[in-house]
């Protein structure tokens, strides 16, 4: 399929760095956002290992089949696509292991990612913490949705009902993840299928801009037809700082120009 795309990334206006990173690989139809944690120098480490392992495991699979030998048990019931992300975030998450393995400064660090890999005629997403995944249709007016699960203890009580979307951008465990790429047993990666067609956009996000502006803005912003997709980044990124900016943000949106 073919697409366009444009991002952007801010440390915010309370870090004085920046631990998101981020990959668009047209020619592998692969994007990610990872973001970063563990402090100052070990968020970074954790999100460029799995960004780079992942971008990596991706490219020496391309043009792969089922047949092929694989790190992990392939599993029949998703596509190819989904089979590869899943497995590169799992290297991903090895690879972190090792890094801390070699060096004590680095224990503990961790990352969220979501990715997007798409295919010939089809994609999948694939993600881990709260790194999120929205798709909207803008030819045909349609809403904000949201193909992601934040794995965050907040968003859990959300799903539950025992707490507002509002409040959750307000509790002071809103950065509290509860599955991330963090060098421990093989993680559970969650991916959906997906069918893009003309004119749908796909944004790919850190909570920096989840976590602080209002699904509603985020809905506004991205459906505007008249601006660039460069410019809807920058009004994504303003609109966190705006908030606050109390974290780093990273923007990555997508456009299907044909399916």
């Amino acid at each position: 399929m073919q697409l366009s795309w444009a991002v952007r990334t801010d440390p915010g206006l309370r870090r004085s760095s920046n631990e998101d990173s981020y990959c668009t690989r047209e020619d592998l139809g692969l994007f990610v956002v990872a973001d970063g944690m563990g402090g100052h120098a070990a968020g970074e480490v954790a999100s460029r290992v799995a960004v780079d392992t992942i971008q990596t495991f991706i490219s020496e699979t391309a043009g792969a089949d089922k047949n092929r030998t694989w790190p992990f048990p392939f599993e029949p019931h998703i596509s190819l696509e989904g089979n590869r992300l899943k497995a590169a975030f799992r290297l991903a998450n090895r690879q972190i292991a090792n890094a801390m393995a070699d060096s004590a400064d680095l224990r503990g660090m961790a990352t969220t990612a979501s990715a997007v890999l798409a295919g010939s005629h089809s994609a999948c997403v694939a993600h881990v913490g709260d790194s999120r995944v929205y798709a909207m249709d803008v030819v045909n007016g349609g809403t904000l949705h949201q193909i992601t699960d934040d794995h965050s203890w907040v968003e859990e009580q959300v799903r539950a009902g025992t707490m507002t979307s509002s409040a959750a951008r307000q509790h002071p465990w809103r950065n509290v993840v509860t599955r991330a790429l963090s060098g421990g047993s093989d993680p559970e990666i969650d991916t959906v299928e997906l069918m893009p067609h003309k004119g749908e956009r796909l944004l790919l996000c850190s909570d920096g801009l989840s976590g602080v502006v209002p699904h509603e803005t985020i809905e506004r912003l991205l459906a505007d037809k008249t601006a660039s997709l460069e410019e809807i980044c920058d009004r994504l990124v303003e609109a966190a700082n705006e908030g606050g900016g109390p974290d780093n943000v990273t923007v990555l949106v997508i456009q299907v120009d044909a399916p």
